[in-house]
């Protein structure tokens, strides 16, 4: 295993190729520097990556049956986080004790949902904040959210995840309270996903006057749940995080409001249910997220 410094080719598996997985794939794969396929349900001749200088089409070998699988270097898990046990063929063939296994999706419990599957690799929690847009099955678009585009810990693994996307457009943040910052990412989720799902609007849904109380509703209990799990948030938590949420460009979606669209499982559990577990550990009462949540299961279950 190379070090976060060493610069010789890595064999990247990219599971899952849907909006994070296509950006992360087509990042790595347009750097030229590693040795990367993908794994999906179906092949693709070529994969067309989009972002804001242009566009470039990229040849993508890409793997549709576990048994085809051998170990990698690097294996981002770019899944949803419902769909982690059905990635566990992938993962049992492609992970060994010498993998470095990026959990590149939403919430806050990565390690212990990888875990099970890791064949003992070490798994690296990554916060994903870039804006990806499946336009096709071959075909993803890098949108910009913000001045970075995803957090890990800094660690050594953490420092080695940063270094493969050398080179890249991605810009990776290293964070010494990945506690703190992962309850922060799920802080904006919690608003922006739900009612964007709900609404079935891009995010300028957000800036409705009408909305801003339910936000901020949303918001004081997920940070009352966030303080009582360790996260060290801000007084003002509350006005800060909506007012992130107003710097998003008003046409970017979320994936719950893409998911919705394709008529695809929404992510309810792994963010608004992980605010709902957290309070009933920490005795914590979360109405106003309970019935979002069984608003999403709905969804889900229609």
């Amino acid at each position: 295993m190379t070090s976060a410094g060493e610069s010789r080719r890595s064999s990247v598996a990219v599971v899952g190729l849907g909006s994070i997985g296509g950006v992360a794939a087509g990042v790595l794969a347009a750097a030229g520097r590693h040795d990367v396929f993908a794994c999906a349900r179906r092949p693709i001749a070529r994969l067309t990556f989009e972002w804001q200088e242009g566009s470039v089409e990229l040849s993508l070998p890409v793997l549709t049956d576990p048994a085809q699988a051998k170990p990698a270097d690097w294996v981002l898990l770019c899944t949803k986080a419902y769909q982690t046990a059905a990635a566990g063929p992938w993962l049992s063939r492609l992970c060994t004790p010498a993998t470095r296994l990026a959990v590149m999706q939403n919430g806050i419990d990565h390690l212990a949902r990888a875990a099970p599957f890791a064949q003992g690799a070490t798994i690296v929690p990554v916060l994903v904040y870039y804006n990806g847009e499946r336009l096709a099955p071959d075909r993803v678009k890098l949108r910009r959210a913000g001045n970075f585009d995803a957090i890990v810990a800094d660690n050594d693994a953490g420092r080695a995840f940063a270094a493969l996307f050398q080179g890249t457009p991605l810009r990776i943040v290293l964070s010494e309270d990945f506690v703190t910052v992962a309850w922060r990412k799920l802080l904006i989720n919690a608003v922006a996903n739900p009612i964007t799902a709900l609404t079935l609007q891009r995010q300028a849904v957000l800036r409705r006057s009408d909305l801003q109380d339910l936000c901020r509703a949303i918001l004081g209990e997920a940070v009352a749940v966030a303080c009582a799990d360790g996260a060290r948030l801000a007084d003002d938590e509350i006005a800060l995080t909506i007012a992130t949420l107003g710097n998003f460009s008003g046409e970017l979606g979320t994936s719950m409001y893409f998911d919705r669209l394709a008529g695809r499982p929404l992510e309810a559990d792994a963010l608004t249910g992980a605010i709902v577990a957290a309070g009933k550990r920490h005795g914590i009462a979360t109405p106003i997220n309970g019935a979002l949540l069984a608003l999403l299961r709905a969804i889900n279950d229609g």
